[in-house]
């Protein structure tokens, strides 16, 4: 009634006679929530693009009658037109009545690619409201309006450049197929990905990709907004990686490229890197909270301001639980927001912000065999106090800005900056009683209850520039890029043994303050030489410098006389440089096939290098061959990646649970095949299924030391705790079902599926498989919405992790030096209830 009401007036004031009352006072709709489409999958980028649509502004702001009057070509037409059926308006208003008008929008595509690490097309630059002098008319089945005033121009910018079959980006209703509780849970989307959290919550999450037993992330870059997450010169692990500062209803998309292929790639890019892009879709406010299973409740608001870019937002979380098991409680909360910003002449401003904190109290690994016997439940800990004083904290605060700016041509140029803080502090107890004191040999038998503690300041930047492109002849042009990459690190890492339960320090391993600087550059270049043919690639070199002061080196045995003050610094430096290149040759425009070659390096611990070493870096060499196949258009409805690969590594890490970090392990090669299917039947019906295998083993055996005589590696070997086979599907339904009270009922309905193969350990045995079921489902009506996410449907009792090595609990008898099996528990069911308002 209120919309009938609405026209009558409209169409009374068009239609009375001249003279008969003022010029009605006429407002033009204003758009509150804008998305821009991505560039067409298959489509060249070698000029703009102009899409002019003629569409009608309802007097409640929604989209409708969307008519295309300027082609800029079907793929293009498709997408502009599904994006604008998308947006919402303030409805027009004539005398202050809501009224429906016709509106002119022009949507332009700007051939200039993004960086790694920039934002995703739908956060490209917010649209600039420009007004003619025609005044402007309600739309109404009698009248019919003159020309319209009303025109915005959207920039849609093509995405990054593949660079391997590997390459994708997982955009928001695919990273959302799955209950997501952190960005871990985003991560497990893709393909061949496996994560375990043995440590809690507050230690970053243990990461399987390609074969590749990352930890905590020593062989994956991560990064977010292109701010890096990675820590060099970590004590508890190189290339620590914790996600947990991330907050996963913010997170629009995830850049997953599997190999070394890019040179903008960096340090620890080894199996490969991920990029978090920020951004909230739904403008407005949204709050929800969480509770269910194991006293968990979580709360989380988020801020979007409607009038800015979809980029701009602000977002808290909290959550507290009591943990499955014995002694798993934590408390965690997150602070995060970005302002996107647009400047005079064509540059765009991005701030990033961020803090976090989380404490997690620790069950610790348990025993095989004592579980076995029923001396320690499965989801329990051990009842002694160096036990029961295992925990964990952390701590993360970051700033970033960026400028960007397209010119034109291919043209852009980007320059950030950021500043990084962490702390970190980890208790846990691995091998119950064996160690014995190095400061003093005569202290035993007062628990392995260790300390590892970090603080960190980081400082770096990103400055790239990609030239205007050259066009040769037909079909044949090129552009060139360069870039600079530099990151300072100020850290201090210290190891300690304290006696529970006083927590009383009876031994040190570690007190160094470390510094260190890595310099990076790149040169890329794209060469298109045939409609059909690519070439991309260039040169990195990173340039890596350590000042190291270890306190506790040249340690003076208790029974010597004291004859020198203890310490040994030193500096070292080092150079690691390397091609990356990719062929592509699109034998058909949803077909094209990719070879692609691309070596990197990882970073040195700090700790473990002389005075006046040449760096050895760890040096990676990955060669991959695929294709893509992909549905007409922007290839939205069906995706099939296949890619095979070979990686060599120069040494290769592992866990070394009595020293609590990883270990030098030797050379390893990999030889796998990936393939990743993605359906969209309808477009509320998302299907996805991803199969990697690989077969990873030990080319040598690792250097025998005086610490370690008798490796227990040999060559050949399977590496250990590497899963052979990783396999994921999912399927989620998220459709409109009806209206109520004049309400959009919308629903949602998904299933997962993980299965991970037997993985191989040391002294030849092999951990059990793992299969988990996980399911959502929600309900959403106008702006309130309510749902349940379990976690591990059928209650299946797993090991998260599982290792071999010596420990020993019982104080009372003669302690073992047999290895034995251990294991970290995984959470049983796990039911969440959430509620949400969208407001």
């Amino acid at each position: 009634m209120r919309g009938l009401a609405a026209r009558i007036i409209a169409l009374t004031l068009w239609c009375a006679p001249a003279g008969a009352h003022d010029a009605p006072s006429i407002h033009p709709p204003e758009a509150i929530q804008r998305v821009v489409p991505p560039w067409p999958k298959g489509m060249a980028a070698v000029r703009d693009v102009d899409v002019v649509m003629l569409l009608t502004v309802t007097d409640n702001g929604a989209v409708d009658d969307v008519v295309v009057v300027q082609s800029g070509g079907p793929a293009f037409d498709a997408a502009a037109v599904e994006a604008v059926r998308q947006w919402r308006f303030s409805p027009a208003r004539v005398d202050g009545v809501p009224a429906a008008v016709r509106v002119r929008l022009v949507q332009r595509f700007v051939a200039a690619p993004l960086d790694l690490g920039a934002a995703p097309p739908s956060l490209a630059p917010r649209p600039q409201l420009v007004m003619d002098a025609v005044a402007v008319a309600p739309a109404s089945p009698v009248v019919t309006p003159p020309a319209q005033a009303f025109e915005q121009t959207v920039r849609a910018v093509r995405p990054n450049a593949t660079r391997a079959a590997s390459d994708v980006t997982l955009e928001e209703d695919v990273l959302r197929a799955a209950p997501a509780q952190d960005a871990t849970d985003l991560m497990r989307q893709a393909a061949g990905v496996y994560i375990s959290r043995p440590e809690g919550p507050a230690v970053a999450p243990e990461i399987f990709l390609r074969g590749f037993d990352a930890q905590h992330g020593q062989d994956i870059q991560l990064s977010v907004e292109r701010v890096p997450i990675n820590q060099p010169a970590h004590v508890h692990g190189q290339g620590y990686a914790d996600v947990g500062f991330i907050i996963p209803e913010v997170v629009r998309s995830l850049r997953v490229l599997e190999g070394v292929f890019d040179p903008r790639q960096g340090d620890f890019a080894v199996a490969g890197s991920m990029d978090f892009a920020l951004g909230v879709k739904e403008r407005g406010f949204f709050f929800k909270t969480t509770a269910g299973s194991f006293g968990t409740l979580r709360a989380v608001a988020v801020t979007a301001p409607r009038d800015m870019d979809q980029g701009t937002f602000g977002a808290v979380a909290l959550r507290t639980t009591q943990g499955f098991g014995h002694n798993r409680g934590a408390q965690d909360g997150q602070a995060l927001g970005q302002v996107v910003l647009e400047l005079p002449a064509g540059w765009r401003a991005v701030g990033l912000f961020g803090a976090s904190a989380v404490r997690s109290n620790l069950a610790g690994i348990l025993r095989a065999d004592d579980v076995e016997s029923a001396r320690v439940g499965f989801y329990d800990r051990y009842q002694d106090p160096s036990a029961a004083g295992q925990n964990a904290w952390n701590a993360r605060g970051f700033l970033s800005a960026r400028v960007d700016r397209n010119a034109g041509d291919g043209a852009h140029t980007s320059a950030q900056g950021y500043a990084i803080l962490t702390a970190f502090r980890l208790r846990q107890n691995y091998t119950g009683y064996l160690q014995r004191g190095v400061l003093n040999p005569d202290w035993v038998g007062r628990g392995d209850l260790q300390e590892q503690e970090q603080q960190m300041l980081s400082a770096g930047g990103w400055f790239s520039h990609r030239f205007a492109r050259v066009v040769l002849m037909q079909d044949v042009h090129a552009t060139l890029e360069t870039g600079v990459q530099p990151r300072m690190d100020v850290s201090h890492q210290a190891i300690s043994l304290l006696q529970a339960p006083q927590n009383e320090t009876w031994d040190q391993r570690v007190d160094a303050p470390v510094r260190g600087s890595d310099l990076g550059a790149w040169v890329d270049v794209e060469v298109a030489l045939t409609s059909m043919v690519r070439l991309r690639g260039g040169w990195r070199a990173n340039v890596l410098a350590y000042d190291v002061d270890d306190r506790l080196a040249n340690l003076i045995p208790a029974f010597r006389p004291q004859s020198h003050i203890m310490g040994y610094r030193r500096t070292v430096l080092g150079l690691a440089h390397g091609p990356r290149c990719t062929l592509e040759l699109r034998v058909l425009p949803v077909l094209p096939l990719f070879v692609s070659y691309g070596e990197g390096y990882r970073s040195p611990q700090p700790l473990q290098l002389e005075e006046g070493e040449v760096a050895p870096f760890t040096k990676v060499r990955s060669v991959e061959g695929g294709l893509r196949l992909s549905s007409p258009g922007d290839g939205r409805r069906f995706l099939l990646t296949a890619a095979a690969y070979v990686t060599w590594l120069s040494q290769d890490l592992a866990f070394d649970p009595t020293e609590g970090r990883v270990e030098k392990l030797g050379p390893s090669s990999r030889r796998g095949v990936s393939i990743t299917l993605l359906s969209r039947p309808f477009d509320w019906w998302i299907n996805t299924v991803s199969v990697t295998a690989v077969h990873a083993t030990l080319d040598a055996p690792p250097r025998a030391t005086a610490e370690d005589p008798s490796p227990v590696y040999l060559r050949g070997q399977l590496l250990p705790y590497v899963p052979p086979v990783v396999v994921r599907g999912s399927t989620v339904v998220d459709r409109e079902l009806s209206t109520l009270v004049g309400l959009v009922l919308r629903g949602r309905l998904g299933v997962t599926v993980s299965g991970l193969s037997s993985r191989p350990l040391p002294y030849g045995q092999y951990a059990a498989p793992i299969l988990l079921v996980d399911a959502q489902a929600a309900l959403r009506l106008g702006p309130v919405e309510g749902g349940v996410d379990l976690f591990n449907v059928f209650n299946s009792r797993y090991a998260q992790s599982e290792y071999i090595y010596t420990s020993n609990w019982n104080v009372s008898g003669v302690p073992t030096r047999v290895p034995a099996r251990h294991v970290s528990a995984g959470a049983p069911r796990t039911v969440l209830f959430n509620v949400g308002v969208h407001l």
